[in-house]
């Protein structure tokens, strides 16, 4: 099938050109992302790849539409950049890579809770400098704190065995409990009861409009005093200015973000030597209690190999009216 893949990385076409041996897909590789400015891009073409920043408005999806396209290719877990309703409406088929590796986003979790408990960021630094000093750097043991896990799909549940080997009490908020989370002793319990008792609060659910800005002034009121929170799921689960507020009244202790709200023209891109336009982004980069990594919790050797994997078998499906990983809401 011909394919129009758009935000395209050089580290992804390698990824994808090596697997497409197998699929012999005719692939058009854009470096831009998707917009109705470049609609005339995708003539010809019957399916369109995009990532998480290309945003497929029912505007715009119609468009695709008028083109010719029939399937639009998500090689991302996460479908909340596309009106799934619209698409329905049109005929389109939307597929996505629904699990590439649990353990790259999960791990990447645990890497963002150990540097800001132990400073690594900040050790690093100081030693490039010959400071040899110790001040500043003290950290807690993980042993023994309450880590709040909210949402236990694949990530999540991948999450709560890696923490059960620190010895800690574990809970976790899900509309559907994890057997295997019950079993390795996760005590389920109300998001209010998990925002209060966390000592470390890390989010693994889908940004949905029930989601969206579920972490509030509401929400952050009820959390202890120096709590940490990481987001490795979807920026928009976080109400960035309250997050900076509670950073400033010392609420939030410690945080880790791998997804932004307004990552779309930043994240993936290299501004280096340009000034940063966004003032809330600028102004949580100075605090020396948070991380911020550009959307790279899933990317591992293994998670690429299975997003080019998936991608292109879901493409081939459809192709042969065998379609699977399709999105399919309620209207």
């Amino acid at each position: 099938m011909k394919l129009a893949f758009f935000s395209t990385k050089p580290y992804e076409k390698q990824f994808f050109e090596k697997i497409n041996l197998k699929y012999n897909h005719k692939i058009t590789f854009f470096d831009m992302r998707l917009t109705a400015e470049i609609i005339s891009l995708v003539e010809g073409y019957p399916a369109v790849c995009v990532f998480v920043n290309d945003i497929l408005d029912k505007s715009l999806l119609e468009k695709l539409f008028e083109n010719g396209v029939k399937l639009v290719v998500l090689r991302s877990a996460g479908f909340n950049n596309v009106d799934i309703k619209a698409a329905q409406e049109l005929g389109m088929a939307v597929v996505r890579v629904p699990a590439y590796s649990p353990y790259a986003v999960a791990e990447h979790s645990l890497a963002l809770i150990l540097t800001l408990n132990r400073k690594i960021h900040k050790a690093y630094n100081r030693i490039r400098d010959d400071n040899y000093s110790l001040e500043g750097l003290i950290g807690f043991d993980i042993h023994g704190k309450t880590i709040g896990i909210f949402g236990t799909g694949k990530i999540g549940k991948t999450f709560a065995k890696i923490m059960s080997g620190f010895g800690c009490r574990i809970i976790a908020y899900d509309l559907h409990e994890s057997k295997e989370c019950l079993d390795l002793g996760v005590e389920y319990v109300s998001y209010n009861e998990l925002f209060a008792a966390s000592d470390i609060i890390s989010l693994h659910c889908p940004l949905t409009p029930e989601t969206y800005h579920l972490i509030n002034q509401e929400r952050l009121a009820m959390m202890k005093d120096g709590v940490m929170l990481i987001n490795t799921s979807r920026g928009g689960l976080i109400d960035t200015p309250e997050v900076v507020n509670a950073l400033k009244s010392g609420k939030i202790g410690y945080l880790g973000l791998d997804v932004y709200e307004e990552e779309a023209d930043i994240f993936f891109e290299n501004l280096s030597g340009k000034i940063l336009q966004d003032d809330v982004l600028a102004r949580l980069l100075t605090f020396q209690n948070v991380i911020v990594t550009s959307h790279q919790a899933f990317f591992t050797e293994n998670a690429m190999n299975n997003i080019a994997e998936t991608t292109l078998e879901n493409i081939s499906r459809f192709e042969h009216n065998q379609p699977v990983n399709l999105v399919l809401p309620k209207l």
